[in-house]
């Protein structure tokens, strides 16, 4: 049979990173700290021929790999697109920070490595295959939070990896729960056998392994770690893990809850989670000071949108190619007010912006656009992501799942005005200079400019985008 055959050449993105990893890690070794940055050419190369290999095979049909534990479709193949050109842009922010440090070529291994475990987590038909994906893309993720070596990088570390393993661990079992009541971890088999087990045994397992994946995710209740580690990592390593691995880990909640029978209410477990998430990020981002950590709630309250296709999987045919579409806005907007705070990485203060606007007026504009495409504001490509998200919530009777998103999106508008205002404020008192926001750093300012294009582009041209995300 086809899908029982291994078919390795399917994976051969996910090889790529991996062995890119694997070259910048060892090569790192041999090279001198002026040469670092060989390593980093490696895994951007690396990134972009994952990327390429993931595009010119985007156009086949569905099939699978490894004995049928690992999909690779349309829905797989924009996953691999967006995180490997998103962790690209990651590591041009790290270039600017991390350049001629001792930890450079860890870092950039660390990443590929990452990025590899969300690519498995996109294409998993596997619940095995989800741990191993959940393991992979996690562990790194503790190093690189850490690498900082400051007391607040330290805390966020040790906080992350022990709700990690608490997770992790809630994961494994709900997986064993499963796999004792169906006597089967594949996607192929569960929805017939988990139909006829025993309802509470079932529920208690789903609800175990989603609550990993929201670990993943940075979604309530496995948020906790996310603004604290937005605030004490790195500007680079903040960006990646506030965007790139939940990519993996709602793809791979979207293929569980999908294949779920109808013996429980799933639909309204996950709708009641999307509600929590985006309702908690937003309330907490609204007393945010330090502009990373309001990012970081801002990531929360952001995986309570892309909760919501999730939540009408299978119900409606706008689900997932709405889900994808917001997953790659989400991500392009998110890097980009990102890279302006690693563009002035010593401004650590909302009103630490005041005048920015002014004395830098492509940056300034760089990061109105990707905070009201935060928000969803047209003609930014999120704006297209929640409006079709909403009315797959709206197509499938989850109206007031609909009307919530809608009023969170009004809400969320305040906590990013109170950053956007100081940028075209002048400095109080008559005649004083505005306050000069310090040379920023240039592939950040460069990376920042460009994906702000990119949304709005994104956004103008969305109908060749819902036409890809659509095959």
């Amino acid at each position: 049979m086809e899908s029982m055959a291994m078919r390795p050449a399917l994976l051969a993105p996910e090889i790529v990173l991996f062995l890119g990893g694997l070259v910048a890690l060892l090569g790192g070794s041999f090279l001198a700290r002026t040469r670092q940055w060989v390593t980093r050419a490696v895994a951007a190369a690396a990134l972009l021929v994952a990327a390429a290999l993931a595009a010119l095979d985007l156009p086949g049909p569905a099939r699978s790999a490894m004995e049928g534990t690992f999909t690779v479709d349309t829905t797989t193949g924009i996953a691999r697109i967006v995180a490997a050109l998103g962790t690209l842009i990651v590591l041009a922010l790290a270039s600017d920070e991390i350049a001629g440090t001792p930890r450079e070529s860890e870092t950039y291994a660390l990443l590929l490595f990452s990025t590899t475990g969300t690519l498995i987590l996109a294409g998993a038909g596997d619940l095995l295959v989800v741990t191993v994906g959940f393991l992979l893309a996690s562990i790194p993720l503790y190093g690189l939070i850490g690498i900082v070596r400051t007391p607040l990088g330290a805390e966020a570390a040790m906080k992350t990896y022990l709700l990690g393993a608490l997770f992790g661990i809630l994961l494994l079992t709900g997986v064993t729960l499963l796999y004792g009541v169906s006597a089967t971890t594949s996607y192929a088999e569960l929805t017939d056998r988990l139909a006829d087990a025993p309802a509470g045994v079932v529920a208690a397992g789903v609800v175990a392994v989603l609550g990993g994946l929201l670990f993943k995710a940075g979604g309530a209740p496995g948020h906790f770690w996310v603004p604290d580690a937005a605030q004490g990592a790195g500007g680079a390593v903040a960006a990646f893990l506030t965007t790139v691995p939940k990519i993996g880990a709602v793809v791979a909640a979207y293929r569980l809850v999908a294949l779920l029978p109808d013996t429980l209410a799933w639909p309204l477990l996950v709708a009641l989670l999307a509600a929590a998430s985006m309702t908690l990020g937003n309330l907490a981002a609204y007393w945010q000071s330090d502009p990373r950590r309001l990012l970081g709630w801002s990531t929360v309250s952001q995986v309570g949108y892309l909760l919501v296709p999730v939540a009408v999987a299978g119900r409606s045919d706008l689900a997932l190619p709405s889900l994808l579409l917001y997953l790659a806005g989400y991500t392009v907007t998110n890097l980009s007010a990102f890279a302006v705070t690693s563009a002035f990485p010593q401004r650590r203060e909302l009103r630490s912006y005041r005048g920015m606007g002014r004395t830098h007026p492509w940056l300034g504009a760089a990061l109105v656009v990707a905070l009201l495409g935060l928000v969803g504001t047209p003609p930014t490509v999120v704006f297209v992501g929640k409006l079709t998200t909403t009315a797959a919530a709206w197509d499938a009777g989850y109206a007031w799942l609909a009307v919530l998103v809608f009023v969170n999106t009004v809400a969320s508008l305040f906590y990013y005005l109170r950053w956007i205002a100081p940028l075209y404020n002048r400095a109080e008192g008559a005649g004083q200079p505005e306050e000069d926001a310090g040379t920023p750093a240039r592939w950040s300012r460069t990376s920042a400019i460009g994906t702000a294009a990119l949304s709005l582009l994104l956004g103008v041209g969305a109908g060749a985008l819902w036409a890809t995300v659509s095959l």
